[in-house]
């Protein structure tokens, strides 16, 4: 659903509005931030003349070279960055700075933004430009981040106290380690996307100096998340590894079991190999208890390598 929101100063107030006809009615210098979401090309093309901007295409948003990803003129920086969804989808959000306006472009429903919108309106005092707003939003963003991180965290651990004993451990269990693993490396690139975007605003010399220090700050946050995720990586490939170790316990046990009814049945089937011949002079198959005699040497032979593995504790 096409939805664009405008946030603009009037009367040491910040007032939102959702119709387009507000950037003809409010002065261009009162803008903070114009929020575009999924909306048509031609409201594109009317906010590009009305702000001397140029709205990148999707394909251009989603380019992965770092010229595309950073672009600073003159009097502009132009943003493309990856937000992720909550079922671990990326949406490149475009982020254009231009005469302290800022304009973000995307095409679907975010956390972060509806969050940094109850802070504008919570505190606006500390929203004086789109500088404001833009450091916020990354803040936020990083703060979802993080607690995606936790809930991985909390995850990890769940299924480590459910993989407690090889009935456990099966093919479930891995494909779970798996995606668990997927997921923190996506929320790993998306943290390095944040961490390039930071550094890159901190070179500028259009980011005002207050600015910079919430960067700086964001930048420290964002190295804390590396160390989680990386802590989260090898918490998994242990339990991947403690995992399939189990799996080839519970398979060696099987296999120990195979082995020793194929070990029990080999005496009895080499005495009814033997009873089973059928040659001339073989006395014994006249015998009159030889029937009898044959199922109890088999009884025997079971019992004595039994007790024989029952000493050794082979099982």
């Amino acid at each position: 659903m096409a939805e664009f929101r405008f946030f603009y100063k009037e009367d040491n107030r910040i007032k939102m509005s959702r119709t387009i006809e507000t950037v003809k009615t409010v002065p261009i210098e009162n803008f903070l931030w114009i929020d575009l979401n999924d909306v048509t090309v031609e409201v594109e093309s009317e906010l590009e003349q009305f702000l001397k901007i140029y709205i990148q295409e999707e394909e251009e948003m989603e380019e992965i070279e770092i010229s595309s990803r950073y672009i600073e003129t003159a009097d502009s920086i132009v943003v493309n960055s990856q937000f992720l969804l909550d079922n671990f989808e990326e949406e490149t959000v475009s982020l254009i700075l231009k005469n302290g306006i800022l304009i973000s472009v995307r095409s679907k429903h975010l956390h972060s933004f509806n969050e940094i919108v109850k802070k504008i309106f919570a505190n606006p005092r500390n929203y004086l430009s789109g500088y404001s707003i833009f450091v916020d939003l990354l803040a936020t963003r990083v703060d979802y981040d993080a607690d995606m991180i936790e809930d991985m965290a909390r995850q990890i651990t769940e299924l480590s106290n459910e993989i407690k004993t090889e009935d456990n451990a099966d093919d479930d269990a891995l494909i779970a380690v798996k995606n668990l693993q997927e997921k923190t490396m996506i929320i790993r690139e998306n943290i390095v996307d944040k961490q390039r975007v930071c550094s890159n605003m901190l070179k500028s010399v259009l980011m005002p100096g207050e600015a910079k220090a919430k960067l700086s700050i964001i930048i420290k946050d964002i190295n804390s998340l590396f160390e989680h995720t990386r802590f989260s990586f090898d918490r998994l490939e242990y339990l991947q590894d403690a995992i399939i170790g189990l799996i080839n316990i519970q398979q060696n046990k099987i296999i120990k079991i195979f082995t020793i009814v194929s070990v029990i049945f080999m005496p009895p089937t080499l005495i009814a190999s033997i009873y089973g011949m059928n040659f001339t002079d073989f006395s014994i198959l006249q015998w009159r208890h030889g029937v009898l005699f044959s199922i109890v040497l088999m009884i025997l032979c079971v019992v004595g390598i039994l007790w024989f593995f029952k000493k050794k504790k082979w099982f």
